[in-house]
């Protein structure tokens, strides 16, 4: 990549390359759940809500309640039930409900975008939580709802298995292009366990080396801003990935959302939340020193505003990205600039 091309590398150039049209990604909540929450619902990581990240546009009946009656909206979201939906044991209600989600979203996606190109997304919590029978019966069933390009499976490092991935390794023989996205989050053990994640660096690791080996391509998410954790500790984490060369990244901004264990440390005052100038920062030089060939999936958090605790204030997703091209600019700065080989071959 040669920085008078681009600053960065981001998903929809990565997109337009590899189709030459627009391609895009079809969320779905397929009722999985994590292996670090309880049967009630309840642990699990601290930032975590009941919906988890399901995509903004599954949530309509949900944000209609946004701005009806005077009752917190959160308990109005629990009257409503959405993630007992998603979590239906039943098979056939389970497959259901995905049906009905994959035709919203392309009606929402063809509405909006006209994309030529659908990729399907298992988003919301661990989509390799289950025996492989039942990974099998979901993404079989999903996969044939329309002509999908990419498998794209969101999940933890302890729910990655050899079982697992020689059945996602199984659809690439089919010609679809599989990826998984790892949430590690931070590579600091201290803050891993402050956020009750439910695994160590070292568990990530062995789950990504595991992906690698059997060329399953691999996007790892990042949150810059947790708990206890200032620059040193963001760049810590950035060294840790830069050094694994992964095929993408998300880094996300710290979101609280109401209703959480890390909500109620915020309001008690026990943690502060990064500005988005700080985060601004904290990005650009993520950027630089990150590999310039990872794929920079996305930049900002997205969660929907009338559930969200902190930050109350910060850009919208639009001007952040038009703000940090502006500063990339103005710095001279783009994607490897401070990466390790690129600063080794310029000594």
């Amino acid at each position: 990549m040669e920085k008078q091309n681009r600053l960065f590398y981001s998903y929809s150039s990565y997109l337009k390359e590899k189709y030459g049209t627009s391609a895009y990604r079809v969320a779905v909540a397929a009722g999985f759940s994590c292996p670090n929450r309880n049967s009630d619902r309840t642990g699990g990581c601290t930032y975590c809500d009941e919906l988890g990240a399901m995509a903004v546009y599954q949530r309509g009946q949900e944000a209609d309640l946004a701005h009806s009656g005077n009752s917190p909206v959160i308990d109005k979201i629990k009257k409503l039930n959405l993630y007992s939906q998603s979590l239906d044991s039943d098979m056939a209600s389970r497959k259901s409900r995905i049906k009905e989600q994959v035709e919203n979203s392309i009606k929402f996606l063809k509405r909006r975008y006209d994309p030529e190109y659908l990729l399907l997304y298992f988003q919301a919590f661990s989509n390799t939580f289950a025996p492989v029978s039942e990974l099998k019966q979901i993404y079989d069933f999903s996969l044939a709802l329309a002509d999908f390009k990419e498998l794209i499976v969101s999940t933890r490092p302890d729910c990655i298995s050899k079982s697992n991935i020689k059945l996602l390794s199984s659809y690439q023989e089919k010609g679809i292009d599989v990826w998984v996205e790892l949430g590690l989050q931070t590579s600091n053990n201290r803050s891993l366990t402050r956020i009750n994640r439910g695994h160590s660096s070292s568990d990530f690791l062995k789950a990504y080396n595991l992906l690698k080996s059997n060329g399953i391509k691999t996007t790892v998410h990042l949150i810059f801003g947790l708990p206890g954790e200032g620059y040193n500790e963001i760049m810590e984490s950035i060294k840790f990935l830069a050094d694994l060369k992964p095929e993408g990244v998300k880094i996300h901004n710290l979101h609280i959302p109401i209703g959480t264990e890390m909500f109620s440390e915020y309001v008690m005052g026990e943690l502060i939340v990064p500005s988005g100038l700080r985060h601004l920062e904290y990005t650009i030089e993520a950027i630089e020193k990150l590999p310039p060939d990872t794929i920079i999936h996305r930049l900002t958090c997205d969660t929907p505003s009338h559930r969200l605790g902190a930050p109350r204030t910060f850009f919208k997703k639009g001007s952040f990205y038009n703000l940090l091209i502006k500063e990339m600019e103005l710095r001279g700065s783009w994607q490897g600039r401070l990466f390790a080989s690129n600063v080794k071959a310029s000594d």
